[in-house]
């Protein structure tokens, strides 16, 4: 036997008892240098760290290269672990360093050049080991250097050593042996990488964040899929540039996975393993900034923040571009914020208000030279001009979903029946790109889906069918949390809902209570003071279900409170107004005030007493309005008994009542595009036909133009119309990228509009033959269809002319730039010419050759009644219309992301170029030349611009 594998069995006891108490560096290490396959270090991150170790040693010393791969190691892991461990190294590798090959380079996501102090700590000068001889050159030349290296080589070790048991850990679910319970799970287990983009900065901050994210996903997810990057890639070199941006912005609603994607990039820094080119990496949190209330310098915020660098942080700031800041949550700041102030002559030593200090480190005034990273919701209005690099955090996609799912259960039969429940429900397959709503979602399904409930008995499970809305997601969830905090998991299954519930209702009150008062003055964070205030004690957080709703935030000198996400908060405070609502006028009440700002007359019903909300916040409380339908639906059906001693006053004549308030406002109002969706939704989430069948009837026109809408969306729309007995006037979703799944759920009810606008939806061929099959309907009422700037292509057109050839309807089409090719046109004389009703056809923007043309003028003559325009110039108010068109994208960027406008844009330009040989002159010439000028200024302009924002960084 050779002398590495010897040296490490007969000291196997003592580098067990040296690292088993923080395993993790040695662990990682050993996989990236392939002693330990992937899945053998994750299993063994979930054992016991001295198990862990254990059977880590056991794998090392079974070969002798494996024993040398983990001397290599053990050096580059040293500073982790004691001083015991690092004599030893210095001894032991440099007996060994003679009779081992040279060490493997370390595998990093991404090599960078290193900084000065940087360098310097990779090449330890432990004897055994040759030191890099660009390295050793430096030191030889910077005699000052290496006593700074003394210096600050131990506190930079306990400051990693720090961070990593402060981000090692993610707070989840987890399912055991039949119990429940909230533990905490390995990073490198549970962490699921995120869907990130470059961010266009263009965002309705008076939406509620969901819905941006929405409609911001619509928009990204299909068309800029070359711009997406990896958060570990947030730092590395620009395309335009070549080098590194200093200041980098990202940004994502809440529970999207800014503040996980952050804790996986310090823990990466922490164990070596990415970003090596900082000596020192800073993660600050506003939430914790929030209790600074006097002055001080940057100096004295880190010293007191990180105790153990106080002594070295004079060292650490003669290099400022080994530094990096990352700065979490700039959305929970509560200072004021002036971006626009002269710059201050500030230095790290300056005593400011905290305010100041974070706006001259983010700005740059102060060391400039650093890096920073900061992470805010978008809310938040940070100028981009700060930043070399912004960026949006979109969630999961679909595969992540995926990932997701499987790494939350361990059974992985479970974990493909609930993946497969969220993928074939449009409510929760939308949810479940946000992380966190995943995470509540695969917590809820646990009671449905878990192995032990195959067998069990219908009356012997919950008292609940596997959700289906986002209230009832959200109220399944809740009710997990109550059910293993009540009856710690001991209680047999079949105990009654309301058994479960009366054990929490003192909790859940008061905590609703709290959630609720606090959303209408958009709070989110919450002291001990506050809890007390609403009878809610930090005892219950630790100690009951409640740990399951409010996350404490403690650091060092910092304790605050929140609830883990804003749809949480939003859903305790709808279930607390649906059981202390106790009559229909407090409904009605209720709901005029949380929908149109109408303050509520005087009122015994506690929701509607001490009311304070602004009408600019009217639209942070639309998810509130849609739990709050839900949980009252669930109060009706009697599932939130045990949370009330009584039944409603006339509880069953109150889907009546708001069936007629609902037929009011869409009878009665002229309700903006986001307030008539949210109403769809509330009657979605109520879900109840003498309701829906009141208030469906009344909707003549719903005209959604530009509202980006999500699967979900068109699903609620569905659900509401399909309950109307007549037909809608005008069904206006141009340029909302429903797609061709958003398509097919509102599939049964497009027969009954008269005017249907579908332009720019993303839509193909298959959305092509759905709607070839509402032609085709005998209940067909469509009079004007709009399908312009979709990708039909020749086969999907195919379709349509086919379905038209016995359409008594249609008497308008428009299929501008839908990619006909000759071949679209090769029935469209046989099949329109036997129509009878069509009296417009436009069909501009596609190439359809000489042949396509000739086949016009064939089908002109057979159909002297319609009017075809197929050229540009042949139609002045057509050209207006496009004129119209490009000035519109060329006010709003957002619109021209929105769909692939370029191609669009493009397919106008040769369609003008083909009409302008044969028109020269008179006013549609004219109209035809100034429109060619604007599209090429556009394309101009837009190519300069993503040139100047590419990030090639995949």
């Amino acid at each position: 036997m050779s002398s590495a594998q010897q040296l490490l069995r007969s000291q196997r006891d003592l580098l067990l008892n040296w690292t088993c108490d923080h395993p993790a560096p040695l662990l990682r290490w050993l996989r990236d240098a392939e002693v330990l396959s992937s899945a053998h270090y994750l299993s063994l991150l979930e054992r016991s760290p001295s198990n862990a170790v254990a059977q880590a040693l056991e794998t090392v010393c079974s070969t002798e290269e494996s024993s040398r791969k983990f001397l290599q190691v053990l050096r580059e892991v040293q500073d982790y672990y004691c001083r015991d461990l690092q004599d030893w190294v210095e001894r032991h590798c440099r007996n060994n360093a003679t009779s081992k090959p040279a060490p493997a380079p370390v595998k990093v996501e991404e090599k960078k050049p290193k900084s000065p102090i940087a360098k310097l700590f990779r090449g330890k000068s432990s004897k055994g080991f040759t030191l890099n001889a660009e390295v050793k050159a430096k030191e030889e030349l910077r005699p000052n250097r290496s006593v700074k290296l003394a210096n600050i080589r131990v506190p930079i070790s306990a400051h990693k050593t720090t961070l990593l048991k402060r981000t090692e850990q993610l707070k989840c679910y987890s399912e055991g042996d039949g119990v429940a319970s909230n533990s905490a799970s390995h990073i490198e287990i549970r962490y699921t990488d995120l869907f990130v983009t470059e961010d266009d900065d263009f965002v309705d901050s008076s939406q509620h964040e969901y819905f941006d994210l929405a409609s911001r996903r619509a928009r990204i997810y299909v068309h800029q899929a070359c711009q997406r990057i990896r958060p570990s890639h947030l730092l590395s070199p620009q395309s335009a540039s070549g080098r590194p941006p200093k200041r980098v912005k990202v940004k994502g609603i809440a529970g999207i996975g800014k503040s996980v994607a952050v804790q996986r990039l310090v823990y990466e820094w922490a164990i070596g393993k990415n970003m090596r080119e900082f000596t020192c990496v800073f993660d600050l949190r506003f939430r914790e900034l929030n209790l600074i209330e006097a002055p001080l310098s940057l100096l004295e915020l880190l010293g007191e923040r990180f105790r153990y660098l106080k002594a070295v942080l004079p060292d650490l700031f003669t290099s400022p571009s080994s530094l990096l800041f990352i700065l979490d949550g700039l959305d929970e700041f509560k200072f004021a914020l002036d971006w626009n102030s002269p710059d201050k002559n500030i230095d790290v030593g300056s005593k400011v208000p905290v305010s100041e200090l974070m706006v001259s480190l983010i700005k740059g005034s102060l060391l400039p030279e650093a890096s920073v990273i900061l992470t805010t919701r978008p809310s938040t209005e940070v100028p981009k001009r700060f930043f070399q690099r912004c960026c949006v955090v979109l969630g999961f996609e679909e595969d992540q979903v995926k990932e997701y799912t499987t790494k939350f259960y361990k059974d992985t039969q479970v974990a493909e029946k609930v993946y497969d429940y969220i993928l074939n429900n449009d409510n929760l397959f939308v949810l479940s790109f946000i992380p966190l709503y995943c995470y509540i979602i695969c917590t809820a399904m646990a009671e449905f889906f878990s192995s032990e409930n195959q067998d069990a008995d219908d009356s012997k499970s919950l008292e609940l069918n596997p959700p289906r809305t986002v209230s009832e997601v959200y109220f399944c969830y809740l009710f997990t949390a109550i059910k293993h905090h009540a009856l710690r998991g001991s209680a047999e299954r079949s105990t009654p809902r309301s058994e479960v519930l009366s054990r929490a209702k003192y909790q859940l009150t008061n905590l609703g209570k709290l959630a609720y008062e606090s959303l209408l003055q958009k709070k989110i964070m919450f002291n001990r003071a506050d809890l007390e205030k609403y009878g809610v004690t930090p005892a219950d957080l630790q100690s009951t279900f409640l740990c399951h709703i409010l996350q404490p935030l403690k650091e060092e000198t910092v304790e605050m409170f929140s609830f883990f996400h804003l749809t949480v908060q939003e859903h305790l405070a709808a279930l607390y107004c649906a059981i202390n609502l106790f009559s229909q006028e407090d409904i009605i009440e209720a709901l005029d005030f949380w929908c149109f700002g109408q303050c509520p007359p005087s009122s015994t019903a506690a929701p509607l007493q001490n009311t304070d909300l602004n009408m600019d916040k009217l639209e942070s409380l639309q998810m509130f309005t849609r739990f709050f339908m839900g949980m009252l639906r669930a109060r009706l059906g009697g599932k939130l008994d045990g949370l009330v001693l009584s039944p409603m006053e006339q509880g069953d004549a109150i889907p009546g009542r708001l069936g007629l308030w609902f037929q009011d406002q869409f009878k009665s109002r002229k309700l903006e595009n986001q307030t008539a969706l949210n109403l769809l939704h509330c009657l979605m989430e109520f879900h109840t036909k003498e309701a829906t069948s009141m208030a469906a009837p009344e909707i003549k026109k719903l005209n959604l133009f530009k509202m980006k809408l999500s699967v979900v969306d068109c699903v609620a729309m569905h659900y509401v119309l399909q309950f109307s007995p007549h037909k809608l006037q005008e069904l206006n979703l141009g340029y909302s990228n429903i797609g061709n799944r958003g398509l097919n759920r509102l599939g049964p009810i497009l027969h009954r509009c008269e005017s249907l606008y579908l332009r720019y939806n993303c839509l193909d061929r298959q959305a092509a033959i759905l709607e070839s099959a509402v032609l085709k309907s005998n209940d067909c009422r469509v009079k004007k269809l709009f399908m312009c700037g979709n990708n039909l292509g020749p086969e999907g057109v195919l379709e349509l002319w086919t379905a038209l050839e016995h359409n008594t309807t249609v008497e308008e089409l428009y299929l501008d730039i839908t990619g006909i090719t000759e071949r679209g046109t090769t029935n469209i004389v046989k099949c329109l010419s036997k129509n009878t009703s069509l009296k417009t056809l436009t069909i501009v923007g596609n190439d359809i050759g000489e042949i396509g043309r000739k086949r016009l003028r064939e089908l002109e003559q057979c159909r002297p009644g319609l009017r075809i325009i197929a050229n540009f110039v042949d139609d002045l108010g057509l050209l207006q219309a496009y004129l119209d068109w490009v000035d519109e994208i060329q006010a709003d960027r957002d619109q021209f992301d929105s769909v692939k406008n370029a191609d669009a844009l493009q397919s106008v330009l040769k369609g003008l170029q083909v009409a302008g040989e044969r028109v020269e002159r008179g006013e549609n010439a004219e109209k035809a030349k100034e429109l060619q000028t604007k599209i090429v200024d556009l394309l101009k302009t837009s190519t300069d611009l993503i040139r100047g924002q590419s990030l090639k960084v995949m």
